[in-house]
């Protein structure tokens, strides 16, 4: 069986979760290829000339290191390689992604210092830059901060964290999550200062999960020979060290490579800014759909609006989880659901990846047509007041 089905459903499915999102056919064309050796001379040529391409994603001229694996691992190798057993770490608790990063930093034997948030909007620079400036003895190591958190909608201000540490003098690492922004929003590592970007490869790069990422600064470079972390398979050293000639130390998941090569090549293609304003666009059509029906958003300030995902509160005493499922019954459509403290609160609409106004037509009819059917209070003709904006921001 090509696709698992519970039951036999005409038509194609809506995969509207905020990751893993839709894999685009030619993605798909290329995993499809043979494996070929990854310790032969093809292979190396073959990363060589990925390689290139992936850091213009990044938007670093440094090295970025790929392992087999999920997002949550890329977590662990960018604590791993630049922290040591006990040191302090800044981390702002944005959402459910946010806290389970500050859990793994525990498990590793880190002290995270949390700054709490309502889960309703992104990262306070003013608030890291306070903490920062109140430590005279730079016992703080690193400053952890989600770029895009996906669990409530929330993007943090990157470039203002990185200017609230540079005003703080403060010489903390800035470690930055942006598994699901990278691809669908404007992020700069090298620009924005960020020693350690964090990333994978089902979101925004539109691949199937099972690559994790971490883009590495000088200075995280230099972290890295000073940390006494126990480490091995997320070693950078070795990594960085194969990765040079085109190979890797261990076994590489060489047809999602294939898929990453084209992934690349179709986001340059079309252009990176055009991809990060395709991606707004659409955002705020669903966010105008989400105002008509009466919904309130997630996220409070306009400032922290993510263009990969929006989390829509329903009404006291309406189930969120009862509504994403009877549009799943009814109309084949999935939806995120609340995590953590939003579970059965909001439930999530993903607009990111391989994603064209039709198929967030498609969505938005999916959602508004479950509204009625779940019995949710709402005010009728969402669909067509997103589909106005678009018609005028083409």
């Amino acid at each position: 069986m090509a696709y698992y089905q519970s039951k036999p459903v005409s038509g194609r499915h809506f995969l509207q979760i905020p990751g893993p999102s839709n894999t685009p056919d030619r993605v798909l064309r290329a995993m499809d290829n043979p494996t070929m050796d990854h310790r032969g001379p093809d292979f190396g040529a073959f990363v060589l000339q990925l390689q290139p391409k992936l850091r213009q994603v990044f938007r670093t001229a440094g090295p970025v290191v790929i392992y087999p694996g999920s997002g949550t691992g890329a977590w662990e190798a960018a604590l791993a390689n630049t922290l040591s057993p006990g040191d302090r770490v800044l981390m702002s608790e944005t959402g459910w992604f946010a806290h389970l990063w500050q859990e793994l930093a525990q498990k590793l034997g880190l002290k995270p210092e949390l700054i709490e948030t309502d889960w309703r909007r992104g990262a306070d620079p003013a608030a890291i830059g306070a903490v920062l400036a109140g430590d005279k003895a730079h016992v703080i190591k690193a400053v952890c901060v989600v770029h895009n958190e996906t669990s409530t909608g929330a993007t943090s201000r990157i470039a203002e964290v990185r200017a609230a540490i540079d005003a703080a003098k403060h010489p903390a690492l800035l470690l930055v999550d942006t598994i699901s922004g990278l691809g669908s929003l404007d992020y700069r590592h090298d620009e924005w200062g960020v020693d350690v970007t964090i990333a994978g490869s089902q979101k925004g790069m539109m691949l199937p999960p099972g690559l994790g990422f971490n883009a590495v600064s000088a200075k995280a470079l230099a972290a890295c020979e000073a940390s006494t972390m126990p480490r091995s398979y997320w070693d950078w050293r070795p990594q960085i060290a194969s990765n040079k000639t085109g190979y890797f130390p261990s076994t590489p998941a060489t047809n999602l490579l294939y898929g990453l090569d084209a992934a690349c090549d179709m986001l340059l293609e079309e252009g990176l800014e055009n991809v990060f304003a395709r991606h707004d666009r659409y955002a705020e059509a669903t966010r105008r759909a989400v105002r008509h029906w009466g919904l309130e958003i997630q996220v409070e300030d306009p400032r922290h609006y993510s263009s990969v995902v929006t989390a829509v509160r329903l009404p006291e005493g309406h189930s969120a989880n009862a509504l994403r499922t009877t549009i799943l019954d009814k109309f084949n459509m999935s939806l995120g659901n609340g995590l953590g403290r939003l579970n059965d609160r909001v439930f999530r609409i993903g607009h990111l990846g391989d994603f064209g106004p039709l198929q967030l037509v498609g969505t938005l009819g999916g959602v508004e047509m479950g509204l009625a059917a779940a019995g949710v209070p709402h005010k009728p003709g969402g669909v067509v007041a997103a589909m106005g904006y678009l018609n005028g921001n083409a």
